[in-house]
């Protein structure tokens, strides 16, 4: 009799034990019983498609499990995020996704998740700085004649999606500068370079990552980038700082997201993993060859960072009347 009393004991305990307790004790055999999913919101060959795949194979060694990245694109990096803010939290479903992601309240007020409530920080791969870019047929070489041509309001840029990091960033450029230009989203970062190589879309404000190809095969001009310092990898071109659009600097962050009700145990053994990665001298290199610079943050200041871009960026919205959809 003792002995069942405590077994009713202990089980009536368990189920008011509050649901993240549960859950931290619930699976201790993570990650062995399946493969992770790492949910890419946007398509293959993008800023963050590359960067999350280049730390996915080392951390699938260092936790002796496959982790698989899976491109679920569109709506800006909306449709994968949701999936992932839906998914069970027991560290099977994560996300990378970059700075996009703060933006998406100012630019979805209808978003079906809290892009603050419904993730936790992981860990951060680094911030990646966005370049202006143009075609050469277009006959423009400086930010200073860009600005001039799109004096008339007929000027288009392209972007990854509506709300995407490749939007933000355009954006606030263009309201520095003071112009009208009309915006173009494409599915995927890779899309839209293209239309913009072509001559079919103006301009555009991409990643290093992935612009680099298209620059160093001349099919595109880098005209400025919107970081507060040079780019490692384009130390030539200037920032839009520097040539005096003030408050036009984005800073696109790439990280690793979960679903909140993660159990600490796991969110701490991937930030410490992913922690490793990215300081190993391999992968370093491989990440400054995408122009990656480091930024290192603890999950507590990832968590801060995306509440207080969150409100800055649905403050900028409103002063400056966006509307993105």
């Amino acid at each position: 009799m003792t002995t069942r009393r405590r077994f009713l004991a202990l089980s009536g305990a368990a189920i008011t034990m509050p649901a993240v307790l549960r859950n931290a004790f619930a699976d201790t055999t993570w990650p062995t019983a399946k493969p992770i999913r790492m949910i890419c919101p946007f398509g293959a060959g993008s800023t963050v498609d590359v960067l999350a795949r280049l730390v996915t194979d080392p951390l699938s060694q260092a936790l002796g499990q496959s982790v698989v990245v899976e491109n679920r694109g569109g709506a800006g990096g909306m449709i994968g995020s949701a999936v992932v803010a839906r998914s069970e939290p027991d560290g099977y479903t994560l996300l990378a996704n970059a700075a996009a992601h703060t933006a998406v309240p100012a630019a979805h007020p209808n978003v079906s998740y809290d892009p603050a409530k419904d993730f936790a920080g992981i860990a951060m791969i680094g911030v990646v700085p966005n370049v202006i870019v143009i075609a050469p047929s277009k006959g423009i070489k400086t930010v200073k004649e860009l600005v001039e041509r799109a004096k008339d309001g007929q000027m288009t840029f392209a972007s990854a999606g509506v709300g995407s990091a490749t939007h933000w960033a355009a954006e606030r450029f263009r309201l520095s500068a003071g112009f009208k230009a009309t915006h173009v989203p494409f599915r995927g970062g890779p899309a839209a370079l293209t239309e913009v190589a072509t001559g079919r879309v103006d301009f555009m404000a991409i990643g290093t990552g992935s612009g680099l190809p298209f620059i160093i095969d001349k099919r595109l001009i880098p005209l400025a980038v919107t970081t507060q310092k040079r780019s490692l990898a384009l130390p030539e071109v200037p920032t839009t700082l520097e040539l005096g659009y003030a408050n036009s600097e984005y800073t696109f962050w790439n990280g690793f997201l979960a679903p909140r009700q993660t159990p600490k145990p796991i969110v701490d053994r991937l930030h410490t993993e992913i922690g490793k990665i990215v300081n190993r001298a391999d992968i370093k290199e491989k990440l400054a060859k995408q122009g990656v610079e480091p930024l290192s943050l603890s999950t507590a200041e990832f968590d801060a960072l995306m509440t207080k871009e969150i409100a800055e960026n649905l403050a900028l919205a409103k002063a400056a009347g966006l509307k993105f959809n």
